[in-house]
């Protein structure tokens, strides 16, 4: 397989989180991320980048959301606004109804990164044990759920490699398998598949695909392949360049079970067509 990574981005206290504040509207019509007029500029030495600019969006629990967009256009700074390692200049955003910073101190979010973030020094269920060790829970607990997630990500008997040992997608599952060992609610990913050739991508998108129909987690997934944006989402995040705007949110009519012959499909292609517009519209937009 190919490679992935989290750790969830929260206190080094050794104590287990607090409880999520559970919503009390309608759960599928909760936003688990809003954000509204959200604007960020990083002040340079060769004057101000605005990276985001009036950014409006609701994400839905148990929606599997796509950010798609040229390089540089803001799709990672919004992850990383949400996780608390950005913060916005202005505008509003709450994760999970609290603030990000609330947010990551409540371990709301698992943080998957482009690169496998493990530790070559420990073996895959110490990697995967290692956010539970921080969170303060108990040995019996950890190994509960070191078990269950190994299983989740289809890597039961692989525990006790090292990350040299696995191919780099077999990484990659490790690190969504320590992301998902607290439970958190929401999972950030942030071009997780990119580096991977198109075999190797096209399993781990199944495979995650079938991960999030098992769990109902709720997702943010940053990438720069419109196949990939359509396949996987319920709804796709199309973004302008920098300043980064949303210039379309697409929600996907294709069906929950998405083979991946569902790609050569006239519905499939389709919407792919509508992503690809809105990117060249954003550009000539900005040109």
């Amino acid at each position: 397989m190919g490679s992935l990574s989290e750790m969830p981005v929260a206190d080094t206290s050794p104590t287990k989180p607090p409880a999520t504040p559970s919503p009390t509207s309608d759960e599928s019509g909760f936003s688990v991320v809003s954000a509204r007029d959200l604007s960020l500029t990083f002040n340079t030495n060769d004057g101000p980048v605005h990276a985001l600019s009036h950014v409006d969006l609701d994400v839905k629990r148990g929606d599997f959301v796509s950010f798609i967009g040229p390089s540089g256009c803001g799709k990672t700074t919004f992850l990383r606004v949400i996780a608390d390692l950005e913060q916005a200049t202005s505008g509003e955003i709450s994760v999970n109804g609290m603030t990000p910073e609330e947010a990551r101190k409540a371990r709301s979010y698992g943080y998957v990164f482009q690169a496998p973030a493990l530790y070559p020094w420990r073996t895959i269920e110490k990697n995967i044990a290692l956010p539970l060790e921080i969170m303060g829970y108990a040995s019996t607990e950890r190994q509960a759920r070191i078990k269950r997630t190994l299983d989740l990500v289809n890597l039961a008997g692989f525990g006790k490699k090292y990350p040299w040992q696995l191919s780099g997608g077999m990484q990659q599952r490790a690190s969504i398998a320590r992301a998902l060992a607290f439970d958190a609610d929401l999972l950030l990913m942030d071009e997780p598949f990119g580096a991977l050739d198109e075999i190797v991508r096209d399993h781990l998108n199944e495979q995650l695909l079938k991960l999030w129909q098992e769990t109902q987690k709720t997702i943010c997934f940053v990438t720069h392949s419109i196949p990939e944006a359509v396949y996987l989402s319920t709804k796709i995040v199309v973004m302008s360049p920098r300043p980064g705007r949303v210039t379309d949110v697409i929600t996907s009519t294709l069906p929950k079970e998405r083979p991946l012959e569902i790609r050569e499909s006239p519905e499939f292609l389709e919407i792919a067509h509508r992503v690809r517009e809105g990117l060249r519209a954003g550009h000539s937009y900005d040109e």
